[in-house]
């Protein structure tokens, strides 16, 4: 989980990142980013726009994605039917 620029260096190729949401300052993490999940953000939002810039899927709105899924957690994430999937919770 990603909750804010101290953390970049946590995140390498391929992970999911997951946060509350991206200020465009976070654009520079989406070229590691393996797909995006958030709790706030819309279709015009910066996180939509970027994940779709750099064609990775992306779920957001979730409303509490950063208190569900955690560290370590393999998720699975459907960006066409906007849902992201981990052992222990589903979004």
């Amino acid at each position: 989980m990603v909750k804010d620029e101290s953390d970049f260096g946590r995140v390498r190729d391929g992970d999911l990142l997951v946060c509350h949401t991206t200020p465009p300052t976070w654009t520079v993490i989406f070229p590691n980013a393996g797909a995006l999940v958030t709790d706030l953000g819309g279709i015009l939002s910066h996180p939509a726009i970027i994940a779709w810039e750099y064609r990775i899927p992306a779920v957001l709105a979730t409303g509490d994605a950063t208190s569900i899924l955690h560290d370590g957690e393999i998720v699975t994430v459907d960006g066409d039917s906007g849902s992201a999937v981990s052992r222990q919770a589903s979004l």
